[in-house]
């Protein structure tokens, strides 16, 4: 897409949460001498914490530590310590205990234990240079600061194949009248297609990925805070795809520290917070699929009167992942048999619940132009083709489907797949 770095947005210090000190560095792991190595924690005394991991079989050393440093302290871990450049991945008890030490390096300097969450990324079948990473702690912590600048440093350090460094922060209003702040930062491009959940599913089982961290001053307790980050990750980042690809690193954090003060958030005040973070994370998540390899279109497919917000969601995730719309999409061709036919091989349970005849399908002209009917109630509708191919010219696509046959609805976010995809992914390690 053009101008990605159009998604950079400058930071208000008065909306970054407070007693978060974070910073990056180049500890060696890249060859080039970008930042590679980064760091978050809290000074508060207590903070809760929450996790939402891969669910690909060949989980990733970090992720394996990282659910058990999470179910050790009963979700009160308060630091991370990121990686790029190395995914640290299928690299046996090694990499376990690479894993291990980092956490642990970090774990020294707050001079606690089992408190330090661990994320990589890049490349497959590689060991880290952990020497390069433990000499770097010590000096990397002692630097970390609570400004803008060290946040945006810290995103930078989770950059793999990313083109610009994904960051918000914002202040939510809460009903009772408090505030509270929230800094997300998340990282991708390739190998997107998460589908993750909390770390009670992981069990302990010896490259372009999803990762993210969100950290809040709100007082949140853990099993609250455990609860709002998987419903706001399902309609976030599990729903985003570029390629259809899982990775075996991807990881969601969460982190509050209660520094706004105040009794922990109950009742309306916690729905709020639980609404409007869910709103955050889909920016992030949108964030990754417009800095999608390759990607010349964001494409939202919307799936409205479903039955279930699970058949609503597992149709938009079969339009979404076909290839065959993703190149229809790059093509600039109103290809709309693909978009039924991915439809129609959903899979759901049986007998299906979609029914033909009730189903409608449409071009949202992002111009705010009027839509373009392609089915309506089964019925194939006269596309005016000229018109069609002036609204795939459009770097937004908004794909409406209609199911007719309730009322839920789910999004997904996905991107077009472009020849420069296959040029990056084929030239990745060399």
């Amino acid at each position: 897409m053009s101008s990605k770095t159009r998604f950079i947005q400058a930071l208000a210090q008065d909306t970054l949460p407070r007693a978060f000190r974070v910073g990056a560095t180049h500890s060696g792991v890249k060859k080039n001498g970008a930042l590679d190595l980064g760091i978050l924690h809290s000074t508060t005394a207590r903070c809760t914490s929450a996790a939402s991991f891969t669910q690909n079989v060949f989980k990733a050393a970090p992720v394996v530590w990282s659910s058990e440093v999470l179910q050790k302290g009963n979700g009160t871990a308060k630091a991370l310590i990121v990686n790029s450049g190395c995914a640290n991945a299928v690299t046996g008890q090694q990499g376990l205990k690479d894993a291990q030490t980092m956490s642990a390096g970090v774990d020294e300097m707050l001079k606690e234990k089992d408190s330090t969450l661990v994320m990589s990324t890049g490349v497959i079948g590689q060991l880290l240079p952990i020497k390069k990473i433990t000499d770097s702690i010590a000096p990397l912590f002692n630097a970390t600061k609570e400004d803008g600048e060290s946040w945006m440093s810290l995103a930078k350090a989770f950059m793999t194949t990313d083109t610009f460094p994904k960051l918000r922060a914002k202040t939510l209003s809460l009903p009772s009248g408090r505030n509270v702040r929230v800094a997300g930062i998340d990282k991708g491009a390739g190998m997107i297609h998460p589908h993750m959940g909390p770390p009670s599913s992981i069990p302990r089982l010896p490259h372009g990925t999803l990762l993210g961290v969100i950290a809040t001053d709100a007082p949140v307790a853990s099993a609250d805070l455990q609860s709002v980050l998987d419903h706001a990750v399902d309609r976030s980042f599990n729903s985003i795809s570029v390629d259809g690809d899982m990775s075996t690193n991807d990881t969601i954090l969460a982190f509050a520290n209660g520094a706004e003060g105040g009794s922990q958030l109950t009742g309306e005040d916690l729905a709020s917070f639980k609404s409007q973070l869910t709103d955050f994370a889909i920016e992030l998540a949108q964030l990754v699929v417009r800095d999608g390899e390759g990607a010349t279109k964001f494409v939202t497919v919307n799936v409205e009167n479903a039955p279930s917000y699970a058949v609503a969601q597992v149709v938009a995730r079969t339009v979404a992942t076909s290839s065959l719309v993703k190149t229809a999409l790059y093509g600039q061709d109103a290809n709309w048999g693909r978009i039924l036919c991915a439809v129609g091989y959903a899979p759901l349970d049986k007998p299906s619940p979609i029914n033909p005849s009730k189903v409608t399908v449409k071009f949202r002209p992002t111009d705010g132009s009027p839509d373009i009917a392609l089915l309506t109630n089964g019925e194939p509708e006269q596309v005016d083709e000229a018109r069609a191919a002036e609204v795939l010219k459009l770097e937004d696509l908004d794909i409406r489907i209609d199911l007719g046959q309730g009322t839920e609805k789910a999004q997904y976010w996905t991107c077009d797949l472009s020849h420069e995809y296959v040029t990056i992914n084929g030239d990745y390690r060399s």
